[in-house]
């Protein structure tokens, strides 16, 4: 499924999972995963969890029973990786915490006296098979299989955009599917999992300074050499270290400084960070990832539907026409309300498009008794559909033809003329639409009737 996406294209979806909700999961990962190393890294025992919830509630439960000599090696494992990191990112740290564990083990005898080792690692690779194909088998999977397709998927993207943003060339996300899907076909003749990036692994490679896929390469020959020959080596591994490094490495993808700077540029980003963050932590990491992209697509559909519509008047300073809520200072002209409409019109916002504009109507009348001159600047529309089309001429049927009032649109860009065109405006509309600048409409009116600006 994943290989399929990769070639159909399906990573331009991916443009719909906004840097806001990659940004709260990975935070949100990042603790979670860090709270389940704790049972390792204190030598208790924790239940296996994705939720922080039960997380927290085993660590306390189980806090009194916390090994003192675990977490002591734990505690300083953690003191070298970090201030190593802060010396120099040359040097292998990760890899000197390992073999000093080893050795304080194997010198102290500390896997006798409760600290907990990682023990035998078996031996060599599963066995090549073929996977039994059962058709009804398939049937009952295809839903639960496609569901981990994408949730892993969007995982892997998680981390891969985060670490790409830092050092790395642009994500290119459809080979990154394939990678993903490719990894997977050749793991199924193994037995093996489903894979996906992972967070924690993929933290600690780039702490170690990995920049580039070569990286990957030297991981799998050492994989390789490790489980061909080297397995006794690690018997005596504590699993405070693996846990002192992996903690190291994933609080580093924390980002609360990128959620404070979205609160203050956008809130509505900001929203969308915490609300991906929160659910990823109560939830857990497959739904506080759906729900975080559910709640990004519902501002974004929020935002499309309700375009911004701004009221123009005259800045005398530059003698432009500004938007009166971002410039105090622009005047309105009389007897004249200017429109400009920043969104293409679309059947999602031509409601509300025809209603501000109907409030903005009735509000210039009763300020203004005189005949009023309605314009609605088109410059930031690049496109209209039908729908569009249709309630632009609702209005102009409601108000063109008024004695009291006039109708003009301005600024219309080619493909929007062609197709006002289409719909036969230049018959029925011909001098609505005949003014290609605002500037120029204004000071035709203004030889025809006396303005005071």
């Amino acid at each position: 499924m994943q290989i399929i996406l990769g070639m159909i294209n399906a990573g331009a979806f991916i443009k719909f999972i906004s840097p806001s909700v990659i940004s709260g999961f990975t935070s949100a990962v990042a603790i979670l995963i860090g709270l389940s190393q704790l049972g390792n890294f204190l030598g208790i025992s924790l239940s296996s969890q994705s939720q922080l919830y039960p997380i927290l509630r085993d660590l306390t439960m189980n806090l009194g029973s916390v090994h003192l000599a675990t977490f002591f090696i734990g505690i300083l494992s953690l003191v070298v990786l970090i201030g190593g990191r802060e010396l120099t990112t040359r040097f292998p740290f990760p890899f000197l915490v390992v073999v000093l564990g080893i050795s304080a083990v194997v010198l102290f005898d500390l896997d006798e006296k409760g600290v907990g080792i990682v023990g035998e690692v078996p031996k060599g690779f599963p066995d090549f098979s073929f996977p039994v194909v059962d058709l009804y088998a398939m049937q009952m999977l295809v839903p639960t299989s496609l569901t981990i397709a994408l949730i892993a998927m969007m995982e892997s993207l998680a981390i891969t955009k985060t670490l790409a943003a830092k050092d790395s060339p642009p994500l290119n996300v459809n080979k990154e599917l394939r990678a993903i899907g490719f990894a997977n076909a050749v793991g199924s003749l193994f037995s093996s999992y489903t894979v996906t990036g992972s967070f924690s692994r993929s933290a600690v490679n780039h702490r170690a300074g990995a920049v580039s896929q070569v990286s990957a390469i030297v991981t799998a020959l050492g994989v390789l050499l490790t489980l061909a020959y080297l397995t006794p080596l690690f018997y005596y591994l504590p699993k405070t270290v693996l846990a002192a490094i992996i903690l190291s490495a994933v609080f580093g993808l924390i980002n609360i400084g990128t959620f404070k700077n979205m609160l203050r540029i956008k809130p509505s980003d900001g929203w969308v960070w915490l609300v991906t963050f929160v659910a990823t932590l109560l939830v857990g990491i497959q739904w506080g990832l759906l729900i975080g992209v559910g709640f990004s697509l519902c501002i974004l559909i929020d935002r499309i539907s309700h375009p911004y519509i701004a009221e123009l008047g005259l800045d005398e300073k530059s003698r432009m026409y500004r938007d009166i809520e971002h410039f105090p200072k622009a005047k309105l002209l009389p007897n004249t309300l200017i429109i400009r409409v920043d969104a293409r019109r679309h059947f999602s916002n031509v409601d509300y498009f025809n209603r501000v504009v109907e409030r903005k109507i009735q509000k210039a009348r009763k300020d203004q008794a005189e005949p009023l001159d309605i314009i609605i600047d088109m410059a930031g529309v690049n496109d209209i559909d039908t729908m569009g089309i249709e309630a632009l001429e609702n209005l102009m049927k409601k108000y063109h033809n008024q004695e009291d009032t006039n109708f003009w649109l301005v600024q219309l860009k080619g493909g929007i003329r062609e197709l006002l065109q289409r719909a036969e405006w230049e018959q029925r509309f011909p001098d609505a639409q005949a003014h290609n600048s605002l500037e120029k409409l204004i000071k035709e009116r203004e030889k025809s009737v006396e303005y005071m600006i």
